[in-house]
């Protein structure tokens, strides 16, 4: 179905003016009354992710404003996942932010701003749709990280983030121009079909899908382009460092499934060996650079370059000798195994956030020590946490690294066996240290300090966070079929 109108962008539209509104209305809210603000951002969220699923219940795929945006029900789902993790963000962000003086308007339309640029390479049917969203969602996460002027350390995070992200456009910039170059369109459905006709300029098709995997390698943050992950997720303050670390992999997941598998599907015998080659030298440094962390800020970003390569697996996988059978089924693995990581990052840094005080942090993996004794259950949901990172059943975790697994044995290629084999030893080394965090958690002695608060509101949704994990490692077979239905329906148009 294809509207010409604007009525298809609703969740959108909608988005974009209430952020405008909430900027002009927090102008005449005084700090104390912050609250007010926060409220409106969750009101405004609440709806959006109702215009989306509304929209995803319907099971349409419409294509509006000349087919540059394209309404199918993966960007829908996946919208409405980025808008949940944005509420739930801001909710474990609502004590760490009150107590360091950044509970101001800007946090929130910035945030609300973030979230747009997602939504807008979501529904990206076109290169230059890609590139907006892209840039109003880096832009506000630019802006977020050197929220604290008066912090060397964030300023330092937001230099290296704006210096390393410019370059990361660039690349992608850079690749989808070259695309256009050798295709002569800049319609992503329209890319498929001049390579499949044949009619494109092979040498400069290569050189672009070269540029465009470096540039989502950036955006995912996966070796060899993960130098920036650490030092901003370490400098950031942790509440901005979760919005960098959640919903926007969601948006860089959809991105490159527009571009790689609904663009170059007829060249992934390409773009797939650059994957693998990533998904394996991000799942070696991620987790041995891990393992020497005692930051843990540090050591969940090397966590993240490690996961993200362990997701890179299924999407490499997908088309084997020419044969596409096997892609709905990579593709939705890869979908659910990244839902699993966003949920479960929500919780890790959430918790981290409930733990910090007024002038302490709670950053260093010994500022865990002892939590089992002084709070058992935030010690309890932060095992399960790491249970998840760590693929140990029941958890969520598990059944998301299975179904990857599953993905590259049921290839019957020895190379992909291979694959499957490599990851599982790593994911071995990995269990070390999230299991010492554990470790760390029961058996160190407690540390010397205030007693930690239950936090109100953001107790009770992390330990909700934490039986999601649970539950859904129990019961997942709901969510990967919605994953599987989603996946497939957006690659049969």
């Amino acid at each position: 179905m294809t509207l010409l109108n604007w009525a298809a962008l609703t969740p959108e539209i909608f988005l974009l003016l209430a952020a405008c509104v909430i900027a002009l209305v927090d102008l005449f809210v005084a700090d104390e009354r912050r609250h007010y603000t926060h409220w409106m951002s969750q009101a405004v969220l609440a709806i959006t992710a109702i215009l989306h699923y509304q929209q995803f219940d319907a099971g349409l795929t419409v294509y509006a404003l000349g087919n540059m945006v394209v309404m199918d029900p993966m960007g829908r789902l996946l919208g409405v996942m980025a808008t949940l993790a944005m509420m739930i963000t801001l909710v474990y962000a609502q004590p760490y932010i009150a107590s360091r003086d950044m509970r101001k308007g800007e946090f929130y339309v910035l945030a609300l701003l973030s979230l747009l640029g997602i939504h807008v390479m979501l529904s990206a049917n076109d290169f230059l749709v890609v590139y907006l969203g892209l840039e109003i969602m880096s832009l506000s996460l630019y802006a977020l990280v050197a929220l604290r002027r008066d912090d060397a350390t964030a300023t330092e995070a937001a230099m290296k983030y704006f210096v390393l992200g410019a370059l990361a456009s660039g690349f992608l910039l850079y690749g989808l121009s070259m695309m256009y170059g050798a295709t002569g369109t800049l319609e992503i459905p329209k890319v498929f079909e001049v390579i499949a006709q044949g009619r494109v300029n092979g040498q400069v098709l290569v050189f672009g899908v070269v540029f465009i995997v470096a540039g989502l390698g950036f955006k995912l943050g996966v070796a060899p382009f993960h130098m920036w992950v650490p030092d901003v997720y370490q400098g950031s303050p942790t509440a901005v460092t979760l919005l960098i670390a959640s919903a926007p992999k969601l948006a860089a997941f959809a991105i490159t499934i527009r571009l790689l598998v609904e663009g170059l599907l007829k060249v992934a015998v390409d773009w797939q060996q650059m994957l693998l080659f990533m998904a394996v030298v991000s799942l070696v440094v991620g987790n041995l650079a891990a393992i020497a962390q005692t930051n843990l800020k540090r050591m969940l970003a090397y966590s993240a370059i490690a996961q993200m390569g362990f997701m890179l697996l299924a999407l490499g996988s997908g088309v084997i000798g020419g044969d596409t059978v096997s892609a709905g089924n990579a593709y939705s693995s890869a979908m659910f195994y990244m839902v699993t990581y966003v949920l479960t990052t929500l919780g890790s840094f959430g918790l981290v956030m409930l733990l910090a005080r007024d002038g302490f942090e709670s950053e260093e993996v010994n500022d865990l020590a002892g939590l089992a004794r002084r709070k058992p259950w935030m010690a309890a949901v932060m095992t399960v946490f790491m249970f998840s990172l760590a693929g140990i059943p029941p958890t969520m975790g598990f059944y998301a690294k299975l179904a990857v697994l599953q993905t590259l044995v049921t290839t019957g290629q020895s190379a992909y066996i291979a694959l499957a084999v490599v990851a599982v030893l790593l994911s071995l080394v990995a269990a070390f240290y999230y299991l010492r965090v554990v470790k760390v958690m029961v058996f160190d002695e407690p540390v010397q300090g205030p007693v930690v608060s239950d936090q109100g509101g953001a107790g009770l949704l992390l330990m909700a966070n934490g039986a999601a994990v649970l539950v859904l490692g129990l019961l997942p077979g709901g969510l990967m079929a919605v994953c599987r239905d989603a996946v497939i329906r957006a690659l049969a148009t």
